[in-house]
């Protein structure tokens, strides 16, 4: 007689974004699986699942963002997955970190990114659902499926509901043209450009602008916000020229090193963050706004548990970019 078998939607979490984790959970009206993770007195991680996931559809939830423990930590949960015989291991990474480093952009350098997509395809991932890569390219760097979300869609309802008048996209580099172009023609705005010249790791100047702001209010979009030094001499550049009120959105809230401080003395009006990472709220400014991913997520999860389609989550004018 054929066997029938019921494979249970299980998700777990790491430690890197419990809180977003949870929301997803609640969403999706299911328990967080049950998975002890602790360090040794050395540092070093162990992990066990303390249930039953034999032949399960088995979703990971573990942004990668530093320290370097928390890529390490996902490493090893799919690992114990794998060797637990889950039937499916989806890792959910909100943030991809490495991502910067795609290239070589000079001698003797690592690639990063691709090195991160080796690790999580030999720690033995059968598929990765992530959000709002630094580069959309690092997508063809998995040799196993991958379904790419933006958080575009959560922004634009957003914004809509703002109602901002005379409002322009700005994107912060060349590299962004295709994000803001997209968002853009939602938004029916039009775009401009900042020319950024990068001087060094983590340091970049902004020269000029592309195009026209004067008595406009503006919406700088980026994937991430690191230490918001760039940023700053962006909103410079922009206020120089004329514009009004500026907004930001970034998806990504790395904020390292003066960020909050460089935000707080930034002209910005108000920026708009997602909780793809885990941010101290007590630690932040005003001027931010968190806005939730989970349910974007959680919709792409039970998606793929139910083998349906990803790309119907994109706006009615078709996929991001």
């Amino acid at each position: 007689m054929p066997i029938s078998v019921n494979r249970d939607l299980k998700i777990f979490s790491g430690r890197s974004n419990r809180p977003l984790a949870t929301k997803i959970s609640r969403i999706l009206d299911k328990d967080l699986g049950n998975v002890s993770i602790k360090n040794f007195s050395d540092g070093e991680i162990w992990a066990k699942y303390e249930e039953n996931i034999r032949g399960q559809d088995v979703f990971i939830i573990q942004s990668t963002n530093a320290p370097a423990e928390n890529l390490l930590e996902l490493l090893i949960l799919i690992d114990a997955a794998r060797r637990a015989s889950a039937y499916r291991i989806t890792a959910v990474i909100p943030y991809f970190s490495y991502a910067r480093q795609d290239r070589k952009d000079q001698p003797r350098v690592a690639v990063t990114s691709k090195l991160a997509a080796n690790l999580i395809v030999t720690a033995g991932a059968h598929r990765v659902l992530t959000m709002d890569l630094h580069a959309p390219q690092i997508q063809g760097f998995f040799d196993i499926p991958l379904d790419h979300l933006y958080a575009a869609t959560v922004f634009i309802d957003h914004i809509n509901s703002l109602n901002i008048p005379d409002l322009s996209i700005a994107s912060p580099d060349i590299g962004g043209m295709n994000l803001c172009r997209s968002y853009a023609r939602r938004l029916d705005t039009d775009l401009v450009m900042l020319d950024k010249r990068r001087l060094k790791h983590n340091v970049c100047e902004v020269t000029r602008l592309i195009g026209d702001v004067k008595g406009k209010n503006i919406l700088v979009v980026d994937d991430l916000i690191d230490t918001g030094g760039t940023l700053a001499g962006g909103i410079k550049v922009l206020k120089k020229n004329g514009a009004k009120d500026i907004y930001v959105a970034c998806t990504h809230a790395i904020l390292s090193g003066n960020a909050i401080e460089n935000i707080k003395n930034s002209k910005i009006k108000k920026m708009f963050l997602t909780d793809s990472v885990k941010t101290d709220e007590n630690k932040l400014c005003d001027k931010i706004d968190i806005l939730s991913v989970a349910n974007l997520l959680a919709e792409a999860i039970i998606r793929i548990h139910e083998e349906r389609s990803i790309s119907d989550l994109f706006p009615e004018k078709g996929p991001i970019l």
